[in-house]
């Protein structure tokens, strides 16, 4: 479905950003070492490590003994740093408990000539690690979880919007019903503003499910797309959210 070029993609616009990025990575990292202080925990299991941008897992290190690092895919980088520390683990698995076979099992085989027009078969599963998982960080995963997943329905499916925010909703959900069984926090988006030269303001809600009661919460914006890449004639600044569970 496409996951590692997707990957790629993130680390491609962070260097296009060049600073613009920076603010973002600090705050997340600082909200993670004051989470980290708070649980003190054993084992710490980061959800969405991705390329480690936003993670400060040296001074994790320093205050645990083991963290894993669980993703889709980890890039070549990543495992031949981070794989060489020895109480450092890195596990490959679906963050959506099983989601992404379970979509492409029931719709991989239609044609453009026929397409489903409904997506209620489908089964949207929990996350299930193979051990405890310590303190749980969900990192910036949250809202991607469906991202690829809706991208590829899109494409296979006749779905009205009604029934694929659903099902955004569902997955969203799905991940935080997981985390908040553990000592967690999470980092995600909750909402896209794009500002358009002509000084037009669209905002898009990215997180749909509701956040349970937590201990902890700090908002920031960040610059996603400064430089315009993605709309040319206009800019991207997403409003994030931190709780800790």
């Amino acid at each position: 479905m496409g996951y590692y070029d997707y990957q790629n993609g993130l680390i491609y616009r962070h260097l296009n950003q060049e600073s613009g990025w920076d603010s973002h990575l600090k705050h997340c990292r600082d909200y993670i070492m004051k989470t980290v202080d708070l649980y003190k925990p054993d084992k710490v299991t980061v959800l969405g490590s991705g390329w480690l941008l936003e993670l400060p897992i040296a001074e994790i290190l320093e205050k645990t003994g083991k963290v894993c690092l669980i993703d889709i895919i980890h890039p070549p980088e990543v495992i031949s740093q981070a794989g060489k520390i020895s109480n450092v683990e890195l596990i490959e698995s679906d963050l959506t408990g099983g989601l992404i076979e379970e979509v492409w099992n029931k719709v991989h085989s239609y044609s453009v000539f026929s397409k489903p027009d409904s997506i209620e078969g489908i089964i949207i599963p929990e996350f299930k690690p193979e051990s405890d998982p310590g303190m749980i960080i969900s990192l910036n995963i949250i809202t991607q979880l469906e991202t690829m997943l809706v991208r590829y329905l899109k494409r296979k499916a006749r779905i009205g919007e009604e029934e694929m925010s659903r099902f955004r909703k569902t997955v969203q959900n799905r991940h935080i019903d997981f985390i908040s069984k553990h000592r967690s926090m999470l980092i995600t988006d909750c909402e896209e503003i794009i500002t358009k030269r002509s000084g037009e303001v669209n905002k898009t809600s990215t997180l749909l499910a509701a956040i349970p009661s937590f201990k902890d919460k700090e908002e920031w914006t960040w610059n996603f797309d400064s430089k315009g890449a993605d709309y040319y004639s206009s800019r991207s600044v997403m409003r994030v959210l931190a709780v800790t569970l």
